[in-house]
């Protein structure tokens, strides 16, 4: 039976907008009021994407996925309370903790009907903080089928988090299936490769390697135990991936890096019939095809944005766990800091930047 509309919030709320040129700003909007199947959701965590510094912090850039509306509030990685439902709801309830899957497709179309929301062609697919307004207000409006409740045991910065670059991450080692059989390699040890890193170790891999430039990021990454190998991402690498795997090289490898170096690494230190994951976004590729690809006989995935179904069984697994993608957070602030925080993520200063919000 479908719920009734709640009373709805009325009054203005103040949101961060990315105006491009590296500049954020402040726009003051009315709170939304939830229509047909919608929900409003009191604000409780909303992070920052490496996709906001890389399409729309720095520039405004692409088409369809990748579009920017200017003057949109930003924040695709949502997590909070429902606090009003609209007509025609079927489930959440004033006071579910949700976090919200960042994309809302047509919901008819094949993809859509596999919770791909992300591969969505139709003219109406918009996404959280591109499209529609996001996360970094107090207030954000969603519709019912792209929220999943949020267990108990989790925080809603772990909700926020798996909103985008966890449930990434948890995609690409689902494609691959990793487990206990697997040593995995992840070249870029940014929050998504934390994050790879993080669930691997939980999918049961034997052994963790990670490579990055910055030993700021290598440092995190082993003293939060996310690897059991930080190298340094330079030419020596592969020569240590190779010792530290008996000269094999590792079964299952993912680039989170997003640059030709780290991807070409990530296949060079992918063992004979292993499995390599492409994630990091950007940027082209140039590499002898035979001898990296075709004669060891490595399958290579590409992999986007998880699913609505991968999503909900990623909070499931944590919760079962007991594992907390917030550890990855290294920086918290109030909304009001955003442009400290989107100058921090865009530096590489902080592992996570995630705002959060009071009451």
């Amino acid at each position: 039976m479908a719920q009734a509309a709640t009373t709805p919030h009325e009054g203005m709320m103040r949101g961060v907008i990315l105006p491009g040129n590296r500049t954020v700003e402040f726009r003051e909007i009315p709170i939304p009021q939830p229509q047909h199947g919608q929900v409003l959701v009191k604000m409780k965590a909303s992070a920052i994407c490496g996709s906001d510094i890389r399409a729309i912090y720095r520039a405004h850039i692409g088409e369809g996925a990748e579009r920017y509306l200017p003057g949109l509030i930003a924040g695709h990685e949502p997590c909070g309370e429902v606090a009003a439902v609209g007509p025609g709801c079927q489930a959440l309830r004033v006071g579910d903790r949700v976090s919200v899957y960042h994309i809302s497709g047509c919901g008819v179309c094949d993809d859509c009907r596999h919770g791909y929301q992300i591969s969505c062609t139709s003219p109406s697919r918009a996404a959280y903080g591109w499209q529609r307004h996001g996360g970094h207000a107090p207030w954000m409006l969603a519709d019912e089928r792209d929220c999943i409740p949020l267990p108990a045991s989790l925080s809603y910065i772990d909700g926020a988090l798996c909103a985008c670059g966890v449930g990434t991450a948890w995609e690409a080692l689902t494609r691959i299936g990793v487990s206990g059989g697997d040593a995995l390699l992840v070249t870029g040890l940014g929050p998504v490769g934390m994050g790879v890193a993080m669930l691997g170790k939980a999918l049961g891999a034997n052994k963790v390697i990670g490579t990055e430039v910055s030993p700021v990021r290598r440092k995190l990454a082993t003293d939060l135990g996310l690897v059991d190998e930080a190298l340094e991402a330079d030419d020596k690498a592969l020569a240590r991936i190779k010792d530290l795997t008996r000269g094999r090289g590792c079964e299952a490898s993912v680039d989170c890096s997003g640059t030709a170096p780290g991807r070409v690494l990530a296949l060079r230190g992918t063992r004979q019939w292993g499995r390599c994951a492409f994630v990091g976004e950007g940027g082209t590729i140039e590499f002898d095809v035979s001898p990296l690809l075709i004669h060891p006989q490595i399958t290579l995935f590409g992999s986007w944005v998880t699913s609505l179904k991968h999503m909900s069984d990623l909070l499931e697994h944590l919760d079962r766990w007991g594992l907390h993608p917030e550890k990855i957070c290294t920086t918290r602030l109030p909304l009001a800091e955003a442009a400290r925080g989107y100058e921090m993520a865009d530096k590489g200063e902080a592992a996570k930047v995630c705002f959060v919000f009071d009451g």
